[in-house]
């Protein structure tokens, strides 16, 4: 019996160092927050070049729109479980402590909201087909909103994300977990690549509004 109740936390102790061991901790989401952003950083890109000729380059627009929406569930969890760590109150989380109140009371909700507001209407542009009406002014009002919101965010992030980011090339400077970041980030590029595929027959309406499809 003795060795059985000694065994228990022996075990429990082991299940949260693996768990640590996988996560990295603090600095590991960190790492996966700046690497995720990266991803998202250069793909925006492409999509802001897409708006500059909309009609033309409309079927990149929503390829690219869509193979974002995994990668952007997959920032907005690494953000979002630092965020419930920090309010339950983890020792570790609250140790590294919360973002600038500016970033954390306005800046951060902003963003996350209008994020969500033009990928949920321009996914319901996708079913509605064109002359979405209302649903198209809110996707363009939420994309001015989000562009606010994003460029502030980047100005705030820009000079720390690359030493985040090439951490983890090091040996000397990894942190655990290195491996389960760039497949998390590879797994949502490689779903959000399917879901691209397999939606873009639903956009044809809207190329042939375009006169993409000539």
């Amino acid at each position: 019996m003795a060795v059985e109740e000694t065994s228990r936390p022996a075990a429990r102790s082991a299940a949260v160092r693996t768990v640590r061991l996988l996560r990295g901790g603090t600095e590991g989401n960190e790492r996966l927050t700046a690497l995720t952003g990266t991803v998202l950083l250069g793909l925006l890109a492409v999509e802001g070049v897409t708006i500059l000729a909309i009609r033309p380059l409309l079927s990149l627009h929503v390829f690219i729109g869509l193979l974002l929406i995994p990668p952007v569930v997959l920032e907005l969890a690494a953000t979002g479980y630092r965020f419930v760590r920090y309010y339950a109150r983890d020792v570790e989380y609250v140790r590294k402590g919360p973002p600038v109140l500016l970033m954390r009371m306005l800046v951060a909700p902003g963003l996350v909201a209008a994020t969500l507001g033009v990928f949920a209407t321009g996914v319901a542009l996708l079913v509605v087909g064109p002359g979405g009406g209302v649903i198209l002014g809110l996707h363009k009002a939420s994309f001015v909103v989000w562009l606010v919101a994003f460029g502030i965010h980047v100005l705030a992030y820009a000079l720390r994300t690359p030493a985040l980011v090439a951490a983890d090339w090091g040996r000397a400077n990894g942190t655990a977990g290195a491996a389960v970041r760039y497949g998390a980030v590879a797994l949502a590029l490689v779903v959000g690549l399917i879901i691209a595929v397999a939606a873009l027959p639903a956009a044809h309406p809207w190329l042939q509004w375009s006169g993409g499809d000539r």
